[in-house]
């Protein structure tokens, strides 16, 4: 079998494996001449020249300016061709739909938001989708088709089993059995389906404060307590999908509650989760504690408490932080002693609210409750981190397909 295509150590096979890597550096680099992507990669010149023109051919590449500011004539500068291929990513909440649109690079180019208020949708799910899809799509002055594949991030997840949305009843109209094949006819393009803080924490280790890091465990806070975890360097979702779902959890604390399932809550949801924060700010005398919804009134009384501990540290402030922090770790005791991390990452708006001030104290806590020792540290993308985690998502399979020069 020696030289047929697609063989280990074959010549092409061995193309094809510098010719992506040479596509991964200008990625990660940007610009760069035909000689120094022959240093990065080990190539001769020769050999860079002729990856460099197959490359180019293949439309993967583009030859764009010189370099600058060395006595003779610049170097030409390669960089990757935006337009290869593009990929697209969804953020799907009770409230709306926030769909991007990003070349191969990772820019993104194009993004819409449709609102879906109300506990009863008027239009369809496959329609609310192909909307805001559409609006991303013509908002990057590209067509449906241009999209390569679709990643979409929803509360709960997608029993592999079943097909059925689970662990989020809250979002209305997204429990049909057939809705994901009424969505993979209705679009042209591969579509992927994943829990929103699985894609919180893809987006944290492409990005944010997780990279380099293997094992993990992303605390999400925003509408609903959850957690992402990362297992030498691979999402754990469980047998249904539902790994990470610690708003479930029993808690010391909180009243045991009973079929969570029926009742869409559970004991750390409720000892720790975004509609506590209020009621801890009334009971400590703080006011006047902000309405609206329960996140962003969490959120902001903890951006409150985190400006102005520092003025008493026995004032209701600090003591706001220091009793939500115990009960934030609280829960995270029982994950860092079945999981033991190398790290734990605080994400979603309640608990980035915090900053520094809350991430302290729980770390401090956290130290006290569980045996090993976990660093905790803030999350890095803080701007819509699900939506960036599609992305980041869809553009990594996305990649593998497109930059695979070996067929």
């Amino acid at each position: 079998m020696a030289g047929t295509p697609g063989t280990p150590g074959t010549p092409r096979v061995l193309r094809a494996m510098n010719d992506r890597a040479a596509l991964d550096l200008l990625l990660e680099h940007g610009p760069l001449s035909r000689t120094r992507i022959g240093k990065l990669t080990g190539l001769s010149k020769p050999t860079a020249s002729q990856l460099l023109a197959r490359l180019e051919a293949a439309g993967l590449v583009l030859a764009g300016g010189t370099t600058e500011g060395r006595p003779g004539p610049g170097a030409q500068l390669y960089e990757v061709n935006p337009a290869a291929a593009y990929a697209a990513g969804l953020d799907v909440t009770p409230d709306r739909l926030l769909a991007a649109v990003a070349d191969i690079t990772g820019r993104t180019v194009g993004r819409f938001e449709l609102p879906t208020p109300g506990r009863r949708p008027a239009v369809p799910v496959v329609r609310q989708v192909t909307d805001a899809l559409d609006g991303a799509v013509k908002a990057a002055g590209l067509a449906r088709a241009d999209v390569h594949r679709l990643v979409i991030g929803t509360p709960g997840a997608f029993d592999p089993g079943t097909g059925r949305l689970r662990y989020a009843s809250h979002l209305p109209g997204w429990h049909s059995p057939t809705l994901l094949q009424e969505l993979a006819a209705a679009l042209p393009m591969p579509v992927e389906y994943e829990n929103d803080v699985n894609l919180a924490a893809v987006a944290e280790r492409r990005l944010g404060a997780a990279r380099d890091h293997e094992d993990f465990v992303l605390l999400w806070n925003q509408r609903g307590l959850g957690a992402a975890l990362v297992l030498g360097g691979r999402l754990h979702r469980g047998w249904t999908g539902g790994a990470g779902e610690v708003g479930f959890l029993p808690v010391p604390g909180a009243p045991l509650v009973r079929k969570v399932g029926r009742t869409g809550s559970g004991g750390f949801q409720e000892l720790a989760g975004a509609q506590a924060v209020p009621g801890l700010a009334r009971e400590l005398g703080l006011d006047p504690v902000p309405s609206g919804p329960c996140a962003e009134s969490a959120a902001a009384l903890l951006a409150s408490a985190a400006e102005r501990a520092g003025d008493r540290p026995d004032g209701p402030h600090h003591r706001l932080l220091r009793t939500y922090a115990t009960r934030l770790a609280t829960g995270l005791a029982s994950l860092v002693s079945v999981l033991d991390p190398e790290l734990v990452v605080l994400s979603g708006t309640v608990l980035t609210a915090g900053g520094e001030p809350l991430r302290a104290l729980v770390q401090g806590e956290l130290e006290e409750l569980a045996a090993s020792r976990p660093r905790l540290v803030l999350g890095g993308v803080t701007a819509d981190p699900v939506l960036r985690g599609a992305l980041e998502s869809a553009l990594a399979t996305t990649r593998d397909e497109v930059f695979d020069t070996s067929r």
